[in-house]
């Protein structure tokens, strides 16, 4: 299991990676969000540990975090209020603890967030091949047309298999959201729209007119491919 530690105070990265590698976890460390964000594609993560220096930017930092992933989060700060508090988890933290925080306290909300959100790992999920389209999940790429493969995010991935194990039904916003980020908050019409466009960019071979992917207005998304099998 990989956590990532997203911190910008060198000292307590260092804390927070020895006790993610002493529970025996794989640790990678960034200075900021953009930083993993700009290469996160490649160093996937399991769990996300976040600090910042100046607390006014977390919460924009974690919804960055959301637009693109569904990861557990893991948010520390200083002496936060409740409305602190509040306003961390309605930007999509998964669990905040207030710093300092002992070891016993903070690995058990680790290993507590990792338990919950273990799932079937998509190297063992079928590829789902419709001809014209192919969703291949180990390398979590797809090819369309016969053209070179192009890899997807993570949430580019849970959305477009979502679509393409349903396909011919119209799903409805907030089942997506529900089934790609696992949370709900307000502005997450925006969250589908955009991530859908980002999609569509690497799937449609004209995204202003879509093959695949299908808007019906006011109710969903729809996933309309031809004739399709499961390898």
């Amino acid at each position: 299991m990989r956590v990532m530690v997203i911190c910008d105070d060198i000292d307590l990265s260092d804390y927070l990676s020895y006790l993610a590698r002493r529970a025996g976890f794989d640790v990678r460390y960034r200075s900021s969000v953009k930083a993993w964000l700009d290469d996160q594609g490649e160093i996937p993560a399991d769990l996300i540990l976040l600090y910042t220096e100046q607390p006014q930017d977390q919460s924009p930092g974690i919804r960055g975090l959301r637009a693109v992933v569904n990861t557990p989060i893991l948010a520390l700060t200083h002496d936060p209020d409740e409305g602190q508090l509040a306003a961390l988890l309605d930007a999509g933290a998964d669990t905040v603890l207030a710093l300092p925080v002992g070891p016993k306290l903070c690995l058990a909300c680790m290993q507590a967030l990792l338990r919950r959100t273990r799932s079937m790992p998509v190297s063992i999920l079928p590829t789902l091949d419709f001809g014209s389209i192919r969703l291949t999940p180990g390398s979590r790429s797809v090819e369309v047309d016969g053209r070179s493969s192009s890899r997807l995010t993570q949430l580019e991935f849970r959305l477009l298999y979502l679509l393409m194990t349903h396909p011919g039904q119209v799903i409805p916003g907030d089942v997506i959201v529900d089934r790609v980020w696992g949370y709900g908050e307000s502005g997450s019409k925006e969250l589908v729209r955009g991530l859908i466009s980002r999609l569509r960019a690497k799937v449609e071979p004209d995204p202003s007119q879509p093959r695949y992917i299908h808007t019906i207005p006011a109710v969903g998304y729809l996933f309309e491919p031809g004739s399709h099998s499961y390898a």
